[in-house]
């Protein structure tokens, strides 16, 4: 009787969720995805076969990219659109070598800090026109196909415009999302018209349709991404800017180009992790895993909260640093090679408590050490790799959609600072700090891992526990996206807003109560939660055996496709 009790226990075990019976693996949700010949991981399932079939055709790891961007443009706009900025890493096998892309906007000429001073505006608002930057999104295309493509643009859009002309289905967290901004944005009659058609608030499995956005890519298509900074396209949301009370002129978007840039990295524990220089947030994660090299991850345990301590105390420091320095470098005079270096992440080190939550942090002086979206990548059958990310900023943006376009217009520039002297301080045609980061990761000179997590302020703290899952713990790529994750929310921020009372821990479930009783004993504020821990995708390529490995975000509604 007690072997039978002892089985049926066994294999009630086994059959639990987030059990992996063949490999004790506790966390993994499904298994990873393995192919051979190319592979796409997004956050919605018909982008990511969009891509699939563009790879199939014989495009380029960067035509499939551009093709699933274009296609979550109008399958996920709650997060992403031509309306927003672009950021890549690209891996290109035949140069041997990672290419990075900052395809972000500048603040329109005409506004400045006097404008909002004048206003009695403390805080650039998240909504309106007044967060405005140029769309950098299509200029980011337009430079990667140039360099990286081999299908025509017209072939690579064209699956976007037919799901934007025929429609598709809403899936289901993304139709959640989109209920919830039809709210948030009532007064703004050209959202409403367009999200909400007929009055119309979609659900899960409603057919939505585009024609707008189908027709704004199909100009992209004939001509180039011209039409967006110098002709119609261009003049049109000049025009709309006009009317709405905006700073556009025809010359902010005649002058922008997207800045080709050095990926820099870090090596953690054998492993080179790369990520992009400032306006974004990437050093970030560089600046927290030369910190963590000091510390024994695995002798801790994976989600103690001795680990857990560790993590959430070094995101804090290094928060610090981001929102006093990491800002357009075109107009901060820092050095952020001094930032990622061992002796400074030494220094600053010194601030760590291993039994004590730290309330305020001082920024570092790195002078002394001298002397916030949707995730995607792909890989084609010849091993190139693209880590892309995309965004309008707050969901769906400003909410403000130009006459006829089919899309939103980003707020990214809520996020500049309207301090006069800071680092991240509003100017005209600067740009402002950026949330959203690609990752990629090489071994030994060569490609080995491209992955992302979305979602504001998470993104860096989410590519930390991701790599720690994959390098010190030993988790396969599915299940190192699923463990649950912490958040801490509350640090300064490079917008002006400062930390005075240590933050606020956020907490997946998972975590054991011991656990959680330890952190509040260290000082820290608990509170458990869902929904607040980003987005992942990731590419593991398999050198040796010539094999692609995938894993998607249980979170989200994506998934990686591999053929």
């Amino acid at each position: 009787m007690k072997k039978l009790l002892w089985l049926s226990i066994g294999l009630l075990f086994l059959q639990l969720p987030g059990s992996d019976r063949l490999t004790g693996r506790m966390f993994a949700t499904r298994s990873e995805v393995i192919a051979c010949q190319g592979m796409v991981a997004a956050s919605q399932p018909l982008a990511a076969q969009i891509g699939i079939d563009i790879l199939k055709k014989g495009g380029s790891a960067v035509d499939a990219a551009i093709a699933v961007n274009a296609a979550l443009g109008l399958m996920e706009p709650s997060g992403s659109g031509i309306g927003g900025d672009l950021f890549a890493i690209v891996w290109d096998n035949k140069s041997a070598k990672l290419y990075g892309i900052n395809s972000s906007g500048p603040a329109p000429a005409g506004i400045d800090i006097a404008y909002f001073q004048k206003k009695g505006i403390k805080k650039i608002p998240e909504t309106g026109p007044l967060p405005w930057t140029v769309p950098g999104c299509v200029a980011g295309w337009f430079a990667l196909h140039s360099k990286f493509g081999k299908l025509s643009m017209a072939e690579v859009l064209a699956p976007a415009i037919a799901y934007a002309e025929e429609g598709f289905p809403l899936s289901e967290l993304i139709a959640h999302y989109w209920q919830r901004s039809l709210k948030a944005f009532n007064r703004y009659e050209n959202f409403q018209k367009l999200y909400a058609p007929q009055g119309k608030v979609p659900r899960k499995g409603d057919i939505f349709r585009n024609p707008e956005l189908a027709a704004t890519y199909r100009l992209l298509a004939r001509g180039g991404r011209d039409i967006f900074y110098s002709g119609e396209l261009a003049k049109k949301i000049v025009a709309y800017s006009r009317q709405v009370g905006g700073f556009f002129s025809e010359k902010d978007f005649a002058g922008f180009q997207p800045e080709w840039v050095a990926p820099m990295s870090v090596n953690y524990r054998g492993y080179d992790v790369w990520e992009l220089p400032p306006n974004g947030q990437g050093l970030a994660v560089l600046q927290m895993l030369q910190m963590l090299e000091n510390f024994d991850l695995k002798a801790m345990g994976h989600n103690s909260a001795a680990y857990l301590h560790a993590l959430i105390e070094i995101k804090k420091i290094v928060y610090e640093d981001r929102a006093r320095f990491y800002a357009d470098p075109r107009f901060a005079e820092i050095d952020y090679s001094t930032l990622i270096s061992p002796a400074y992440a030494k220094q600053r080190l010194q601030l760590f408590r291993a039994e004590r939550s730290n309330n305020i942090v001082p920024a570092g002086d790195p002078r002394l050490a001298k002397g916030d979206t949707v995730y995607l990548t792909v890989v084609d059958r010849d091993f190139n790799a693209v880590s892309l990310i995309q965004s309008n900023y707050v969901g769906f943006g400003s909410g403000m959609v130009p006459d006829g376009l089919g899309f939103c217009l980003q707020d990214r520039g809520a996020l500049f600072n309207l301090e006069p002297g800071h680092a991240n301080s509003l100017a005209p045609g600067k740009r402002p700090f950026h949330t959203i980061i690609p990752g990629f990761v090489t071994r030994n000179g060569e490609p080995q891992f491209s992955f992302g997590v979305m979602g504001g302020d998470m993104q860096p703290q989410g590519h930390v526990q991701v790599l720690c899952n994959i390098i010190d713990f030993a988790m396969n790529l599915q299940e190192a996206g699923d463990a649950p994750r912490f958040r801490h929310a509350g640090s300064s921020e490079p917008d002006g807003s400062i930390m005075s009372d240590g933050g606020l821990v956020l907490l997946e479930s998972g975590i054991a109560p011991e656990v959680i009783r330890d952190l509040l004993n260290r000082g820290h504020k608990v509170r458990k939660s869902s929904g607040e821990f980003g987005g992942y995708q990731g590419i593991w390529l398999d050198l040796t055996r010539r094999i692609l490995i995938g894993a998607s975000e249980s979170r989200k509604d994506g998934c990686a496709i591999g053929y």
